[in-house]
């Protein structure tokens, strides 16, 4: 029997009468009913949260540490029953959830880290006559609330990039997690209500989005981070008031591969770049400009490998590839491959959907114009183009809206760094895959692809404020 999951308020388990039912991609049977916010829940929570924030502001950072110290040790054991809900609720094939956990561990230990870190600096005023022997005590204080919205793609790790952070600068969070899945957040709630922390510091309520509107309006938020789509994520900036935002938002992204590249290693990471998820990842590999010279060949290698990615089951620990998160979603993806198909594209392998499944599908002989080629797909689905000259095909690659991550494979230096200096775009891996991220780096985007950066320590920064001591020491 499907299990009821309330939602988690101020530090209090809360019902609800309006459910969200979570279903399972993979065979449509039910995983569990969430009780949902209303707009009343989320102004209780931010209420609550408010004046919690006088006791979290307090905490020494030991505090602080063995908090996220104790989740991370909570996540560490409870590993595949986190991995399993994971794939019930999302169809992701177990082995990635099982990675997504284990990120997510990181994530945690990482924010512990730098909680102890947050410091300051020293700043001589004396650069002008009149402020002789006077310095300045530089710090970082937190905000008060944050409100965090997380997607459905990446649904432990996306929100350990928010809480994570907000516990470790001494803040407090009203989390909305995805509506797809929202039972693993809950998950993560019952640990962290299992430490020390301040009760009412952390909120996690699934709800609609016209429900979650008081972490716009009130004045008490006085951050939003958002991860989603860049539909939504711009009308928040539109309608956040003075409140600052930090949006994570889509991508297209794009890689090289140049005739000196190791192709074998190119192949091997680009099956990952490209179909681990299902293609569900703003930076999962969409674009692969290929060098003329070794065009062919990698073609033949890449289309032989993703012909044997085993897909089905994602709680089978040999599937490769689950499902999408649902069957709109490979209903609008097939809408793309059929428009590209009919103007010119051609089907190198996959094209072929059946309920949330869609086959890992790669297509040749495409348009710059192609939809396929300029709107972000969140698919299994990659698109392949010959190139002959290294500045050239950045151009191309900057050729989006987007400019989250980009990858190129060369062991040229003078092209690693023109690349660095010329992709617009957030992240340029090298010899490697855009869909590469470690956690603890500064990850987001330029252009339509959001603000800010996530990464603890950058997320820490985003989330306190600095203040000055101006010392005059005569």
């Amino acid at each position: 029997m499907a299990k009821k999951f309330k939602m988690y308020l101020g530090g209090k388990w809360v019902d609800s009468k309006n459910r969200i039912r979570v279903t399972n991609p993979y065979n449509n049977s039910l995983t569990g009913t969430v009780a949902a916010a209303s707009k009343e829940d989320y102004t209780k929570a931010i209420d609550i949260a408010h004046k919690t924030f006088a006791v979290t502001r307090e905490l020494p950072s030991y505090k602080r540490e063995e908090t996220l110290r104790a989740i991370a040790d909570g996540l560490e054991k409870n590993v595949d029953k986190f991995a399993t809900m994971m794939s019930r609720e999302l169809g992701k094939a177990v082995k990635d959830s099982r990675g997504e956990v284990m990120r997510s561990v990181g994530v945690f230990r990482a924010s512990a880290e730098e909680s102890k870190r947050i410091g300051g600096d020293i700043l001589d005023l004396d650069w002008n006559a009149g402020s002789e022997e006077r310095i300045g005590l530089v710090r970082r204080f937190p905000m008060g609330v944050i409100a965090g919205i997380s997607p459905f793609n990446f649904p432990l790790n996306l929100v350990a990039h928010k809480i994570g952070p907000a516990i470790a600068a001494g803040n407090t969070i009203v989390l909305k997690p995805a509506s797809a899945t929202p039972i693993i957040a809950l998950m993560l709630a019952e640990l962290i209500d299992k430490t020390d922390h301040p009760k009412g510091a952390v909120s996690i309520l699934p709800g609609a989005a016209r429900d979650s509107s008081p972490l716009l309006e009130d004045d008490r938020v006085k951050l939003i981070t958002f991860t989603g789509s860049g539909e939504v994520g711009w009308w928040i900036k539109n309608n956040a008031g003075k409140k600052p935002v930090v949006l994570e938002l889509g991508g297209n992204a794009g890689v090289a591969v140049a005739d000196d590249a190791d192709i074998d290693l190119a192949v091997t990471r680009m099956l990952y770049g490209a179909f681990t998820s299902a293609g569900q990842s703003c930076i999962s590999v969409q674009r692969i400009y290929l060098h003329e010279k070794i065009h062919d060949r990698f073609i033949r290698l890449f289309a032989a490998k993703v012909k044997q990615l085993k897909l089905g089951d994602p709680l089978d620990p040999a599937t490769d590839m689950g499902t999408m998160v649902d069957s709109s979603a490979v209903e609008n993806t097939m809408a793309l491959i059929d428009e590209a198909v009919n103007e010119g594209a051609t089907v190198l392998t996959g094209g072929k959907a059946k309920g949330a499944m869609l086959q890992p599908t790669l297509l040749a002989n495409v348009k710059r114009s192609m939809a396929v080629c300029s709107e972000e797909a969140f698919a299994p689905l990659a698109v392949i183009q010959k190139y002959k000259d290294f500045k050239k095909v950045v151009d191309e690659i900057n050729d989006s809206e987007y400019g989250l991550q980009a990858g190129i494979f060369t062991n040229r230096l003078k092209d690693v760094f023109y690349a660095f200096s010329h992709i617009n775009c957030g992240g340029v891996v090298v010899n490697d895959v855009p869909s590469y991220r470690a956690d603890h780096q500064p990850y987001g985007g330029m252009k339509d692809s959001g603000l800010g950066r996530e990464g603890i320590r950058y997320t820490i920064e985003d989330m306190t404020e600095i203040k000055i001591l101006s010392l005059n020491l005569k």
